[in-house]
C-alpha cells in the first residue's frame, strides 16, 4: 500500500486543475486517488538519566580531619538520578480514520502533502519544515589531573599516608592564600594586567582542584535520554508508564527492582461525546479533519512531580467536515494541518 501511496501523492502534486472527491477509505476500493490518514495521539515521555559514578580520594579518610569535610566516603559507587521528565503528544497514523481523495471534475484542490506515514499535512500549500532540535548528550566528567605534578619534594618524600594528607592540606590552604591575596591586589608580586592576572587564578584553581580530589575523590555525571510511548484511549489515573532503579535506572513497568513512575491522563473537555452511530452514517462531503481535546498529563513518583501540563488528545476530540465547496474553480483555498493531532492550523483563499 506504501507504494500506492507514493504514486497516489505524485500524482496529486503535479496536477494543477484536478478534481477531488473524499470518502471513507476501504481497502481495494481506492481507484484513482490518494489516501490520507488522520493522526491519533501517543504520550511521548521524554526521560533524562543521571548515571553518577563516585571514586573516592586516596586521602578520603582524612578529610574530615584537616579540610572539615564530612559525608565524604571511602567506597567507590555508582548510581542513577531522573534529571526530568518531559511529556509532549505525538501523532501517528490511526488506521479507524483513512479517507481517500479522488480524481472529479469541478475542483481545483490539486495538491495534497502528506507525511511519510501517510498523515495530511496541507492542501494547495506546502507545510513549513520543522527543525527538530538535536538532543544534546551531556558529560559533566571532571578533568583527571596528576596532583603529583604540583607536590613538593618534602610532600613526595613521605612515607605516611597521614603525613601526607597533612602536608597536602597545608599546600591547599597556602593556595588559598595566595588567591585571597591576589584578588584583593595584596600579592607581593601582582601581574600586569587583568589577563595575567586571570591566568595566574586559573593556575592556582587547578592546582587546588588536583589536591581536593585526592580528598573529595571524584564524581563523573553522565546524561542519557530515552523515550517511552503510551497511547491513551480514555482517562487513566496512575498507570505505571515505567520503573526507575538506583541501581538499574529505567526499567520496564513490570520490573519490580524499580519504582513506579505514574502517568495520569485526565479529559479537560466538558462538551458531550459525539454520536459515533451518527458520524458513522453521515456523507464524506469534504476533507475530514480533527478537532482534538484537551486533557490534563502528569507525570510523578510517588515522592516527586516531575511534569504537569494540558497536551491536545485526538481520542478526547471528534472531527469535522471542510465543506468541498472551498475548492472549486472559483477560489484557491489553502489549508494547513498540525500532523500531530490533525486540526487545522490555517485556512487561506483568494
Amino acid at each position: 500500500m506504501k507504494r500506492g501511496l507514493i504514486i497516489a501523492a505524485s500524482i496529486l502534486t503535479s496536477l494543477s486543475s484536478a478534481a477531488q472527491d473524499f470518502s471513507k477509505y476501504t481497502p481495494g476500493t481506492m481507484g484513482e486517488g490518494v489516501v490520507y490518514y488522520l493522526p491519533k495521539t501517543e504520550i511521548e515521555l521524554e526521560v533524562v538519566a543521571t548515571k553518577v559514578t563516585y571514586t573516592p580520594g586516596e586521602l578520603c579518610q582524612y578529610a574530615n580531619r584537616y579540610l572539615r569535610m564530612t559525608n565524604i566516603s571511602a567506597q567507590p559507587e555508582t548510581y542513577w538520578e531522573i534529571k526530568s521528565i518531559k511529556a509532549k503528544a505525538i501523532g501517528i497514523p490511526d488506521p479507524d480514520n483513512a479517507y481517500v481523495v479522488k480524481l472529479k471534475d469541478k475542483s481545483a484542490a490539486s495538491q495534497v502533502e502528506l507525511t511519510n506515514d501517510g498523515i495530511i499535512k496541507a492542501i494547495n500549500t506546502t507545510s513549513p519544515i520543522e527543525k527538530i532540535p538535536a538532543t544534546p548528550i551531556t558529560n559533566t566528567a571532571k578533568k583527571r589531573i596528576d596532583p603529583r605534578s604540583f607536590m613538593t619534594e618534602e610532600i613526595l618524600s613521605t612515607a605516611s599516608t597521614a603525613k601526607m594528607a597533612e602536608l597536602v592540606a597545608k599546600e591547599i590552604y597556602n593556595i588559598r592564600e595566595s588567591k585571597n591575596s591576589l584578588t584583593r591586589g595584596q600579592a607581593d608580586y601582582m601581574p600586569k594586567d587583568g589577563a595575567a592576572l586571570k591566568l595566574m587564578l586559573d593556575n592556582l584553581d587547578e592546582q587546588e582542584q588536583a589536591m581536593m580530589q585526592m580528598f573529595a575523590g571524584i564524581t563523573n555525571r553522565e546524561d542519557k535520554t530515552l523515550t517511552i510511548r503510551v497511547t491513551p484511549t480514555e482517562d487513566m489515573k496512575d498507570k505505571v508508564a515505567f520503573r526507575f532503579s538506583k541501581k538499574l535506572g529505567v526499567v520496564s513497568d513490570e520490573n519490580l527492582a524499580g519504582e513506579p513512575i505514574y502517568l495520569s491522563v485526565i479529559n479537560q473537555e466538558t462538551l458531550p461525546p459525539a454520536d459515533e452511530k451518527a458520524k458513522d452514517k453521515r456523507k464524506v462531503d469534504g476533507v475530514i479533519y480533527n478537532i482534538p481535546g484537551k486533557a490534563l498529563v502528569t507525570v510523578a513518583s510517588p515522592t516527586k512531580r516531575y511534569f504537569k501540563g494540558e497536551l491536545l488528545i485526538t481520542q478526547f476530540g471528534t472531527t469535522e467536515v471542510l465543506v468541498d465547496n472551498l475548492f472549486n474553480k472559483k477560489i484557491n483555498t489553502r489549508v494547513l494541518f498540525d500532523p500531530n493531532n490533525g486540526k487545522i492550523v490555517k485556512i487561506d483563499k483568494d
